[in-house]
């Protein structure tokens, strides 16, 4: 998965579900320190949370200052950042594109990271779902308040809301992707030929930007999840309603024991395979580039 998606979809579900923007990527166990623009993240969001608590503090409301403790990165994962042939072979081998591997290994330990783990939970979760609907409505509103004094004291950056920065960051990361990425010439040319292989493979390719081929695998699996489980469900259409301008589209997981998400598995690590035989160039330039616009945008926003 796109790095600089996960930051934002990390960013985004840690605000719906805590409100207060500290974020929380995982990584594999190993002796590794956190790179330096890591630890300049971290250092960010530590600032950024000591700011916002001591706001809700002189509002009147109870806030800890929480941000989660990064995991150092395994030898694989750090490879497989790095773009590492051999790394990325290894984890599709296993676990495909990602998708339906949640399935068959629901805690795979190199599993791609499709979406956030929040299971080290907010402590202010503890404080928030204990209020009254009109302490709620108060503590919510200075949440917003604080998260504009932290963003300028500890960011320096001008928010309306802490969904506004997460606006900030998505398009802060749409601009240097775009720049960076699909306007690189080397990678445009590896994405071109990239497209050209997996289409004499039988595969459909619908966009050859850089970006587009990178996460191609990704959506068609995801696009099939999403069909099974609207298939199994009375209370949404079969089909998805077309999605507008700027919106994303709501996608639903499905009903599948490891045993009945098996054979859908094995057809993802068959696709992911080809597409990094395929892309084996694109992805050894793609990745590292990926990586970094993601450390520079994390370091920005301090997410």
């Amino acid at each position: 998965m796109n790095a600089i998606r996960k930051t934002a979809l990390t960013l985004a579900a840690t605000i719906v579900l805590s409100g207060c923007g500290a974020d929380a990527e995982p990584a594999g166990k190993g002796a590794s320190p956190p790179s330096t623009s890591a630890a300049t993240a971290q250092e960010k969001r530590r600032q950024f949370e000591s700011v916002k608590a001591d706001c809700m503090k002189q509002k009147g409301f109870r806030y800890i200052a929480y941000v989660p403790q990064e995991d150092p990165l395994t030898d694989g994962e750090r490879k497989r950042r790095a773009g590492d042939y051999e790394a990325l072979k290894a984890q599709r081998a296993k676990y495909g594109f990602g998708v339906f591997s949640s399935y068959v290994y629901p805690k795979g330990p190199d599993a791609p990271d499709n979406m956030p783990d929040l299971s080290g939970a907010d402590p202010n979760g503890d404080i928030w779902t204990k209020l009254s609907p009109a302490q709620s409505k108060s503590y919510w509103k200075a949440v917003n308040a604080c998260a504009v004094v932290a963003a300028k004291q500890a960011l320096g950056k001008k928010v309306t809301s802490d969904t506004d920065l997460f606006d900030q960051l998505a398009a802060a990361s749409d601009k240097a992707t775009e720049r960076e990425i699909d306007g690189d010439a080397e990678l445009v040319e590896l994405a071109s030929s990239m497209a050209t292989c997996l289409t004499g493979k039988g595969y459909k390719v619908s966009g050859t930007r850089p970006t587009q081929l990178s996460t191609r695998g990704w959506n068609a699996f995801l696009d099939q999840e999403d069909e099974i489980g609207r298939r199994q469900r009375e209370d949404v259409p079969d089909v998805p309603s077309p999605s507008k301008k700027g919106e994303i589209g709501r996608t639903f997981g499905a009903r599948l024991t490891a045993a009945e998400a098996k054979p859908y598995l094995d057809k993802e690590i068959k696709a992911a395979l080809d597409d990094l035989e395929c892309g084996k160039d694109f992805y050894r330039v793609y990745t590292p580039k990926s990586e970094a616009i993601d450390q520079k945008i994390a370091e920005e926003f301090g997410s």
